[in-house]
C-alpha cells in the first residue's frame, strides 16, 4: 500500500489512459490498482469504525472524512501535480445532484457502521443491486435488465434476510443501522442513474481536464458542501459536548488521528477504484467490488470481534454470491438475432 500511495500524486488516470490508448493497461498495473483499492477500503472501514466508536457525532465524522479529500485535491491542483478541472457553471450545476447523492451514500454508510456492526452494514449494502434495479425501472430513461439479472435479486434479498435471522431469537435487526445502510443504497443507486451520462460527457471533453481522478475529486467537494448543513442541523447543538466526551475518554489526538486516517483511506481507495474502472470497465469492477465485501466482513469480524452466527455466514454468502451473479447477468449482451434468408 505504501508504494501505491507514494505514486498517487502523479495523475493515475492520465498515465493509465495513455497506456490504454497504445497497448492497454499491463496486468501488473491492474493488480496494483486492485490491491491498493482493497487495502484502502479495508483500512477505511477499520478506522471509520474506530472513529465512530470514539465520538458519537457521525455526520461530523462523515464530513471531516471528506475534508481530507478536499485538501488532497486542492493540493494536487495547486502544485500542478494534477491538471485543474476547467468547468463551466452549467457543468458544475450538472454535477450538483451527483454530489448530493454521493453525500447521502457516504453519510449513510458511516452512520450505519457507527450504530451497528461493520459486517452487518456490508451485508445490507450487498442489496444495492436491488435498489439500482428499482431506480432503473422507475426513473427515466428506463433501464431494463435481462430477466436473469432480476432473478438474481431473489438470492440477494433472501440472503440478507437469512443473515438477519438469529438462532433461537428469530429475526433480529439493528433497525437504525439497516435504515442508514438502506439510505446509502438508495443514494448510490440514484448517483449511478443520474451520474452516468454526466461523467461520461465530462470525461469525453479533453478541454475540461476531467479524467477519472478529477471527476471523483469534484464530486467529493460537492459532497462535502452538502454534508456541512446536515452536521449543523443534526449535531451542532451537541457537537461540543460529544467532542469533549470523546477527548476525555480517548484523547483528542486519538480521535483526530482515526478520523484523519479514515478520511485519507476513503479518498485513496475511491481514487484507485475509479482508476481501475476506467481501465477495465464497469462489469469487472462490479465483480471485484462484490468480492471486496467478503474481505471487509471477515477482517472487521476479526478486528472488532463481531459475532458471525451460522445464518449470518450462510446468508451473507448467498447475498454476495447473488450480487456477483447480478453483476454478470445485468451486463450480459443479448444474443444476436439470426437474419432470415
Amino acid at each position: 500500500l505504501r508504494t501505491a500511495i507514494i505514486c498517487l500524486p502523479t495523475p493515475i488516470s492520465s498515465k493509465m489512459g495513455s497506456s490504454t490508448a497504445s497497448s492497454g493497461p499491463s496486468s501488473l498495473k491492474l493488480v496494483g490498482l486492485v490491491a491498493a483499492w482493497y487495502a484502502g477500503n479495508t483500512l477505511y472501514n477499520i478506522y471509520n469504525k474506530k472513529a465512530t466508536n470514539m465520538i458519537h457525532a457521525h455526520w461530523f465524522v462523515a464530513a471531516a472524512q471528506l475534508v481530507v479529500g478536499v485538501v488532497w485535491s486542492l493540493t494536487m491542483w495547486g502544485t500542478g501535480l494534477r491538471k485543474t478541472p476547467n468547468l463551466t457553471a452549467s457543468d458544475i450545476a450538472a454535477c450538483v445532484p451527483i454530489g448530493l447523492f454521493a453525500c447521502l451514500a457516504h453519510a449513510g454508510s458511516v452512520l450505519a457502521m457507527g450504530v451497528g456492526a461493520v459486517s452487518f452494514a456490508q451485508i445490507v449494502k450487498a442489496c444495492e443491486p436491488a435498489f439500482a434495479a428499482a431506480v432503473g425501472l422507475l426513473i427515466p430513461p428506463v433501464d431494463v435488465k435481462p430477466m436473469l439479472a432480476y432473478a438474481m435479486l431473489i438470492p440477494i434479498v433472501g440472503g440478507v434476510g437469512l443473515a438477519c435471522v438469529k438462532e433461537g431469537k428469530g429475526v433480529d435487526i439493528n433497525v437504525t443501522a439497516f435504515a442508514w445502510a438502506s439510505m446509502a443504497n438508495v443514494a448510490a443507486a440514484l448517483k449511478g442513474k443520474v451520474g452516468g451520462s454526466v461523467t461520461k460527457s465530462l470525461k469525453g471533453d479533453k478541454s475540461k481536464n476531467m479524467d477519472s481522478a478529477n471527476v471523483y475529486a469534484v464530486m467529493n467537494i460537492i459532497s462535502f458542501l452538502f454534508n456541512v448543513p446536515m452536521v449543523i442541523v443534526a449535531e451542532m447543538p451537541t457537537l461540543q459536548e460529544e467532542w469533549n466526551k470523546a477527548a476525555a475518554e480517548h484523547g483528542a489526538q486519538a480521535v483526530i488521528i482515526n478520523i484523519a486516517l479514515s478520511g485519507f483511506f476513503f479518498y485513496i481507495y475511491n481514487e484507485f477504484a475509479f482508476a481501475f474502472t476506467a481501465n477495465v470497465g464497469a462489469v469487472t469492477s462490479s465483480v471485484l467490488n462484490t468480492a471486496k465485501r467478503v474481505i471487509i466482513i471477515v477482517v472487521s469480524s476479526i478486528v472488532f470481534v463481531e459475532p458471525m452466527e451460522r445464518n449470518t455466514v450462510i446468508g451473507s454468502a448467498i447475498a454476495i454470491g447473488g450480487t456477483f451473479a447480478y453483476s454478470l447477468a445485468s451486463k450480459a449482451k443479448p444474443a444476436a438475432k439470426k437474419k432470415k434468408a
